[in-house]
Parts: structure tokens; sequence; C-alpha cells
């Protein structure tokens, strides 16, 4: 099996070593969940794990039970908090794929009815903004 190099360096490994910030929303000893900057949707979450895992084929059994473990439990708390019909679980392996960021990640993506989705990537959201939706998905969890 092919594996990928795991830099060590990566965007969301800083946000691991606590070196860049960001909107919180739960955290265990495998896991870190947190809103994403860049929401397709409100209520747009990343989670992710603690294990050095580039994608879904460099984590160890165990450690992808535990992150899918989170997201199942996560999803519909999100999804209610924000007022969504449903849930897009996203999960994207190797630049071909869409992987922009090479940690494992799952999207956590809150639908509404009729609501498309911003584009990937469109924008950074407003920062009070995010801030007002993670309050408001943090009083669920």
């Amino acid at each position: 099996m092919h594996m990928a190099a795991y830099d060590q360096d990566n965007i969301f490994a800083k946000v691991l070593k606590g070196e860049i910030p960001c909107h919180k929303l739960y955290e265990d000893e495998d896991t870190l969940v947190f809103l994403d900057i860049m929401p397709r949707t409100e209520g747009h979450t990343l989670v992710i794990t603690k294990e050095p895992a580039p994608d879904l084929f460099g984590i160890t059994p165990e450690g992808l039970g535990k992150l899918m473990a989170v997201v199942q439990k996560l999803a519909p708390k999100i999804k209610d908090a924000v007022g969504a019909d449903g849930v897009l679980i996203q999960q994207f392996n190797g630049a071909a794929a869409g992987q922009t960021v090479f940690h494992l990640h799952v999207h956590i993506v809150p639908r509404k009815d009729g609501e498309p989705m911003r584009p990937e990537g469109a924008k950074v959201a407003d920062p009070d903004a995010l801030a007002a939706t993670a309050e408001k998905i943090r009083a669920v969890l």
C-alpha cells in the first residue's frame, strides 16, 4: 500500500500544537473538532485525528474508529444547532480527490433544503460570525 508522508508542519498539525487558533467545538484525547474558516454552509465543521495520518490510508483502524465515532456523535447535534435538514459527511484522499490539507479530516457540512453550498475555499468567514456559530453549537454539545 502506498503511504503518503506526513508533513509535521501542515496547517492542522499547527492547530493541534496550538500554533494556529481555531473555533474549537470539542476535543478528546484522539480528536479535535473545530469550525472550517472557509465554511461551505453555516456550521461546516472539521473533525481531525490527533494521529499523524495524512489520509484515510495512513491511520490505524483504532484511530479511524475513534474519529468516525466522534463524527457520528456530533454531526446530528451540529445539524440541529444550525437548523439544518440534513448533513453531508465528506472525506478526501489525495490532491486529485480534492484534499488540500494532508492531515486526515472529515467534513461535517449541515445542509438546508434549497440552500446551495458555497464553493470550496470561497472565502474566509467573518470571525464574529464564526464565533457566534461556535457558541450556538457548543451550547448543544
